[in-house]
C-alpha cells in the first residue's frame, strides 16, 4: 500500500469536473499511488460510482480499495446496525463494480447501535469475502480498545483519524493504543485542509475557486481565515524551500514521519497536485526541523479529540 493514498471527499463524483478527475487518478496510478480511499457518501454515492468507472478496466490486484458507511445515504439508511452494514456495502460494491474492498472502515461511532452488533456483522462481512479487512475512522479509544477485546469477531487493522502539523489530537490516546494493538492510522487532511500548502497569505482575499470560497467547502475552511496561522505557515514555506521541496510535501512528510502512519490521505482536483503529493513519500525531516515547526505552529497547533 502507497504511503500516500488518493481520497474522494468533496472531489470525485461531485467538485470536480470528470476530465480533470479522470486524469487525477490516472496521474496516482503513474506515481505509485495504488490506494484509493472513498466512502458510500461522498457525493451521495457518485464518488464510488466515478471510481468503479474508472478503475473498471484496470486489474483488480493493482490497487487497494477502501470505502467506508455510517453518515446517512439518499435511501435513508445510516449508522452500524447490523442492517445497515449489510446493505451498504452490497450498495456500495454495486457502485464501485468489484467485488470487494481490501478495507471496509465505520466512518463514526454508532451510539445507538450496541458495539456488539456491529462488530458482528463486520465479521461476516469478511468471512463472506466482501471485505478484506476493517477499520474505522475518528472513533474514541475507549470504543477501539473494546471492539479489539471483544471475543469471536475480526479486529481492526487501521484508524482514519484527522491528522496535520496543526491538529494532533491522535497523539494523545489513538495512536498510542493503535502502536500498541496492530492498528496503522490511514490519516485525513494531512494538508490541513489545503492551509499547509501556503496557498492562503495573510492579508490577502481567499484564491478564486479554492476550498475556502467554496459555497458547499467553505464551512470546513475557518482556518483560511486565521491570520496569524497563515503566517506561521508562511514560515513553514520557507522551511520546505531550504529542504528543496514543497510546503504541501514538507506537511505530508511530518505526518509520515510517525512510525503508526501507514498512508496519508490527499484530496487533489489536478493530476499536478497529485504528483507533488507524491513527491513526500520517502522525504525524511531531521530532529532539527521538526523542532523549528513545533516551535513556528507554537499555538496555532489543536489538540482536538475524535469527532464521534
Amino acid at each position: 500500500m502507497s504511503e500516500i493514498s488518493l481520497g474522494s471527499w468533496l472531489t470525485y463524483g461531485g467538485g470536480v469536473e470528470r476530465e480533470r478527475a479522470e486524469a487525477c487518478v490516472a496521474k496516482a496510478f503513474e506515481v505509485g499511488i495504488n490506494f484509493i480511499d472513498t466512502a458510500n457518501v461522498y457525493s451521495r454515492g457518485r464518488a464510488e460510482e466515478f471510481l468503479g468507472e474508472v478503475l473498471a478496466d484496470r486489474p483488480r490486484d493493482s490497487y487497494v480499495l477502501a470505502t467506508k458507511l455510517f453518515w446517512p445515504m439518499p435511501d435513508g439508511g445510516s449508522g452500524l446496525s447490523r442492517d445497515q452494514v449489510f446493505t451498504q456495502i452490497d450498495a456500495s460494491l454495486r457502485r464501485l463494480r468489484t467485488d470487494f474492498v481490501d478495507l471496509y472502515q465505520c466512518h463514526r461511532y454508532d451510539w445507538d447501535t450496541p458495539l456488539e452488533e456491529t462488530m458482528e456483522a463486520l465479521t461476516e462481512v469478511v468471512r463472506q469475502g466482501k471485505a478484506r479487512y476493517i477499520g474505522f475512522s475518528e472513533w474514541p479509544a475507549e470504543k477501539i480498545r473494546e471492539a479489539q477485546e471483544m471475543a469471536g469477531v475480526e479486529r481492526f487493522v487501521s484508524s482514519q483519524p484527522q491528522y496535520s502539523m496543526i491538529w494532533r489530537g491522535p497523539e494523545r490516546d489513538v495512536i498510542p493504543y493503535s502502536r500498541d494493538h496492530g492498528i496503522s492510522q490511514i490519516v485525513w487532511s494531512p494538508l490541513g485542509q489545503g492551509i499547509l500548502t501556503g496557498k492562503y497569505k495573510p492579508g490577502e482575499p481567499l484564491p478564486e475557486g479554492s476550498r475556502a470560497t467554496s459555497e458547499s467547502m467553505g464551512h470546513f475552511m475557518q482556518a483560511a481565515r486565521d491570520q496569524r496561522l497563515l503566517e506561521r505557515v508562511q514560515e513553514l514555506a520557507g522551511v520546505a524551500a531550504e529542504l528543496g521541496i514543497t510546503p504541501a510535501q514538507l506537511a505530508l512528510a511530518w505526518v509520515l514521519r510517525e512510525p503508526n502512519v501507514a498512508s496519508a490521505i490527499i484530496g487533489a482536483s489536478r493530476p499536478e497536485q497529485v504528483e507533488d503529493n507524491a513527491g513526500a513519500s520517502g522525504v525524511e525531516l531531521s530532529d532539527e526541523v521538526l523542532r523549528r515547526i513545533d516551535e513556528i505552529l507554537d499555538d496555532s497547533v489543536a489538540w482536538e479529540g475524535p469527532a464521534s
